[in-house]
């Protein structure tokens, strides 16, 4: 799910697949009690292998608690995936990616060596369905002029900036921006689109990069990073000389 809409480039969804390991045994063991423990909904037993809170594909909001999951499991383990876990074999169909983790087949659901879920990417049509609902009452609070898009991608803020980065499709975004003191239903600043997607490395970061005559828009996403840095920063560009830089919260993703 893009997560967790966590973003990845085809050439390092391919290098996990390159880098696999058949599964250690005793990992498997644990891999095997909790495919016990879904074949017979323990949704309690599944819970305590959550960490919360644990993302769903945006604009889904995030499993926020053990209450919450437990409400949410059969939204979250519909038929099939519960189908794809109990069938599997832990020394077949899961395998062990570094230090990514160990994942179900092509990486429908990843699991660290310490057996904790750390992903699920099987969006349920329970879950498309309240994704397409929510993607459609977001069109309808924005400024009519960028009402139209396929998907959101994140809301960023820094101390002078509002910034909405949408995926129009096509693998094009489009970056629009508001003074911080406005809000997303007012006529935007800055738009810019045909932004493409980087990915900075394989460890999860990321970033959008937007061209607007010689000035590059960047809006950094930090997934790993230092203890203190934040989750996200824009930077701005002019002729390939930076002229601003600027931390920014995530204020949905």
């Amino acid at each position: 799910m893009k997560t967790f809409k966590i973003l990845l480039t085809i050439l390092a969804f391919n290098s996990w697949f390159l880098n696999a390991q058949d599964l250690k045994p005793e990992y498997q063991k644990f891999i095997s009690k909790f495919i016990e423990e879904v074949k017979t909904s323990d949704k309690e037993a599944v819970a305590k292998r959550i960490k919360f809170p644990f993302k769903r594909d945006y604009p889904i909001p995030s499993v926020k608690d053990k209450a919450d999951f437990v409400k949410r499991y059969n939204q979250i383990f519909d038929k099939v995936l519960i189908q794809k876990i109990t069938k599997s074999d832990p020394a077949k169909d899961w395998s062990e990616v570094g230090w990514r983790g160990i994942m179900l087949d092509r990486g429908d659901l990843w699991i660290d060596t310490d057996g904790k879920i750390i992903s699920i990417n099987h969006q349920s049509d329970e879950e498309l369905k309240l994704k397409n609902s929510l993607i459609a009452e977001q069109k309808k609070n924005v400024n009519t002029s960028i009402s139209k898009f396929k998907e959101p991608v994140a809301i960023l803020e820094t101390t002078k900036f509002r910034i909405r980065i949408d995926d129009l499709g096509n693998n094009n975004y489009r970056y629009v921006s508001w003074s911080i003191k406005k809000k997303m239903t007012d006529t935007p600043d800055l738009v810019m689109e045909k932004g493409v997607f980087v990915a900075d490395g394989t460890g999860g970061n990321h970033h959008y990069e937007f061209k607007k005559g010689n000035f590059r828009y960047e809006c950094h996403f930090i997934v790993l990073g230092e203890k203190k840095s934040a989750p996200a920063a824009l930077i701005v560009y002019q002729s390939g000389k930076e002229i601003l830089s600027q931390d920014a919260k995530i204020v949905s993703r």
